[in-house]
């Protein structure tokens, strides 16, 4: 549960809200500020600070400075008058937490409309880069293909010329020489009609005998042979005979049913993208959004991956630690026991999964203060996980409060 900032100070004038808020020795890269028009949270574990504000501001003209030890915030009024005080005074925590998600949803959206336009101007920038290369690779190739067709012709005008030079000089030599000419064609024809079968023959020999070399080098053929090689199918990284061949069976019969289960109306899904339909591809985003701090969000994510499939033990499990971190500790109870209920029966497959749901209804019991039920899921989870130093710290924490409870009760 986190502590709540008290000690802080505030000052304004008839245009803007001044708020000095001590970060009680946190880094500036661990304080996360959320700023709407009528709520402010500054967050650094585990201390929170939470402003429900008297009047409306100009969140888009807000701005924070983080640095010696606190946290100032500016806050540009809507309206020039001064304030009567800072918060409203109201004790409905119904209002409260309705301010409190209009805030979250309004700052969700315009997260997702920042990344929305980051992306738009990458993909513009990237545009841009690649028809500005692809205009440079052209010009380049049409320079090269230039010098390429100027050499061609330069090279075809010179073999033009001297062909033309040749046939000069053949026109000029038999017109001084016809006689001598005469007799050096006879006496080729002549010499080719004695000395042709020779050459043949000698080119025959030689063919058969390149031949006759190639067989020889040749290595004698190979028998053909099969070998039956079988294995034993397991799925399961356990030996066959140290397994539980039931149970593994039927979780395996329980997984390929989740991942051919898919809700049947449909109907209602028809303005969803073609990746939206996708109960893997939604979890993944939920996990996601959890990471970046986005609970909201993760939960909308798994409540719709579990509408298209409601046999996955993830998207139960994965929703009950988001519920977790937005104080919903009854829904954690539930998404986790419903998780427990579909990660049977138990094998080594799903422990680590079985251990995480457990430990997460544990915390949500805690919360409640029904220490004696968070302590039997925290001890299944550490029987599943014997050496885990984190949870048997866990419980026994855990023990030490009940035995502590206990014992002020017999005092009374």
């Amino acid at each position: 549960m986190p502590l709540l900032v008290t000690d802080y100070s505030w000052t304004q004038t008839e245009s803007t809200v001044y708020i000095s808020v001590p970060l009680k020795g946190a880094k500036a890269g661990k304080v996360d500020i959320l700023s709407t028009d009528d709520y402010l949270k500054v967050h650094y574990p585990p201390y929170l600070f939470e402003a429900f504000l008297f009047e409306p501001v100009d969140d888009v003209r807000s701005s924070a400075k983080v640095g010696n030890g606190v946290a100032v915030i500016s806050l540009p009024k809507r309206s020039n008058k001064e304030w009567e005080q800072l918060m409203i005074t109201t004790d409905d925590k119904d209002k409260k937490k309705e301010i409190r998600e209009k805030a979250l949803l309004k700052y969700q959206k315009t997260l997702s409309s920042d990344s929305r336009s980051k992306a738009e101007k990458q993909q513009a920038e990237k545009k841009y880069a690649l028809e500005t290369m692809m205009k440079l690779e052209k010009e380049e190739r049409d320079s090269i293909q230039k010098m390429k067709d100027t050499k061609r012709e330069e090279t075809t005008a010179e073999l033009a010329a001297w062909q033309q030079r040749l046939k000069e000089e053949a026109v000029e030599e038999a017109q001084l020489n016809p006689q001598s000419q005469s007799d050096n064609q006879t006496e080729k024809r002549v010499k080719g009609h004695s000395g042709g079968g020779k050459v043949k023959l000698d080119q025959r020999d030689n063919s058969e005998a390149k031949s006759k070399k190639k067989q020889a080098d040749l290595p004698a053929p190979r028998y053909a042979g099969n070998i039956q090689v079988s294995f034993t199918p397991r799925v399961f990284p356990t030996a066959l005979r140290e397994s539980r061949v039931p149970e593994e069976e039927e979780w395996l019969k329980k997984q390929a049913e989740a991942r051919r289960a898919v809700n049947a109306d449909v109907q209602e899904l028809d303005d969803l993208k073609e990746e939206e339909r996708n109960a893997d591809w939604l979890k993944d985003k939920g996990d996601k959004c959890f990471v970046t701090g986005d609970y909201l969000g993760a939960v909308n994510a798994y409540n719709l991956a579990i509408r298209l499939n409601r046999k996955i033990p993830a998207l139960y499990s994965n929703r009950a630690a988001c519920h977790l971190k937005l104080r919903n500790l009854h829904k954690a109870i539930e998404d986790s026991s419903q998780a427990l209920d579909l990660l049977t029966p138990p094998v080594a497959a799903n422990a680590a999964a079985r251990a995480r749901a457990s430990v997460r209804r544990g915390s949500a019991f805690c919360q409640l203060q029904l220490y004696a039920e968070g302590l039997q899921d925290y001890q299944a989870a550490l029987k599943i996980d014997p050496s885990n130093e984190a949870l048997q710290a866990d419980t026994q924490r855990i023990r030490d409060i009940i035995q502590g409870t206990a014992a002020a009760t017999e005092k009374q």
